[in-house]
């Protein structure tokens, strides 16, 4: 089966290679049509093609997201969508990450070959006017729509009327390849020093992930610990930054792959309070390293939680989301546990080979 894996995003998440190298390794003959960037150094492709089709005259400044570059982005974007449309007729199954411009992709879909889209972000979180509506056209003209989680297919279905036997849960899988590309000693000299127990809150720091809630957590816990935040912010962080305790750090900055194991490494504990989600690379990243987990009660946290990986909290709750850190900490035995259940989490129901072979699965109900 030659499949397709399509993201004509301006960048190329870990998640494309890691679903084509399982696709790979299962069999598949798989090409992935991507743009020549990505989040730091490209993976290399691993019994893969890799097609750099989109984006290719882009300036540097236009993989950055600038709203200057936006028109020029735009204007590769409608050809470079009509090219891939013929070049899909080599594929049996066309399997779409990313949609960047919804409302003119879903007339430039490929219309010879059965069309997958993994809704990544299942619905949007602050819509513009007409982004929900173009969203479900969109839905609406595929075959088939992967999400990662049961939360993810309960929204699909009763919030926009998608038909049931379009929507298939296959969980996102657990970023293991980042063990291989570990640097153990990249934390800074000023982290590496720390010998009192650590939190970590790790990733782009936007409103909705509940950063607000985990420092009022934080300040009425009065922890003898270290609480790391760490990543780039999107949104301003000043008044944040201003109002936290000496016990918090920050490194507010984009941190490349080879640097991630340290962190999570070095990490007692891992924290995701977010206010709202469906499943996040975060999530799956501290799966990876076997961290323990506490997760607010939200979208497919849930479902990572039943699987004894992780702890959850009331969503923005300080005083529930303190106690947790309070108790974990001082229990080595069920931070343990966690761990525990983290790793086998991410060899079991959220490996890759798993995945891929879920995959292959509905791809066959598509020919």
């Amino acid at each position: 089966m030659r499949v397709d894996v399509v993201d004509p995003s301006a960048f190329t998440p870990p998640y494309d290679h890691a679903l084509c190298a399982a696709l790979a390794r299962a069999g598949a003959d798989v090409r992935l049509q991507t743009s020549r960037f990505g989040y730091g150094p490209v993976p290399a492709a691993e019994g893969y093609a890799r097609v750099e089709r989109f984006y290719r005259r882009a300036a540097e400044g236009a993989a950055t997201g600038s709203r200057a570059r936006f028109g020029a982005k735009l204007a590769q974007h409608v050809p470079d969508m009509l090219a891939y449309r013929r070049a899909a007729a080599a594929a049996d199954i066309v399997h779409f990450q990313w949609l960047t411009v919804q409302p003119v992709d879903v007339h430039l879909l490929p219309r010879a070959r059965p069309v997958v889209l993994t809704a990544h972000d299942v619905l949007p979180r602050e819509p513009r006017r007409g982004q929900l509506a173009a969203q479900r056209r969109l839905y609406e003209r595929v075959d088939a729509i992967v999400v990662h989680s049961e939360h993810g297919r309960v929204r699909l279905v009763d919030a926009l009327g998608i038909p049931a036997r379009k929507v298939s849960v296959i969980p996102h899988g657990a970023f293991t390849h980042l063990l291989d590309v570990a640097d153990e000693q990249a934390l800074p000299a000023e982290l590496a020093a720390v010998d009192k127990p650590v939190v970590l809150f790790f990733g782009l720091l936007r409103p909705y992930k509940g950063l607000d809630v985990l420092l009022d957590a934080w300040r009425a816990a009065e922890l003898d610990a270290e609480l790391w935040i760490v990543g780039m912010p999107r949104m301003d962080i000043a008044p944040l930054r201003a109002a936290a305790p000496p016990s918090v750090r920050w490194v507010p900055r984009f941190v490349p792959d080879r640097e991630i194991a340290a962190y999570f490494r070095r990490a007692d504990l891992v924290v995701l309070p977010y206010r709202e989600i469906d499943q996040s690379g975060v999530l799956f990243t501290a799966l990876a390293f076997g961290a323990p987990l506490v997760l607010s009660a939200v979208g497919g946290f849930c479902e990572v939680a039943a699987d004894g990986a992780a702890v959850l909290v009331a969503p923005g709750d300080p005083g529930a989301l303190a106690g947790e850190l309070a108790r974990l900490l001082g229990d080595d035995d069920a931070r343990a546990a966690l761990a525990a259940g983290a790793r086998s989490a991410a060899s079991g129901r959220y490996c890759w080979d798993a995945i891929a072979s879920a995959h292959l699965a509905l791809y066959e109900t598509l020919r």
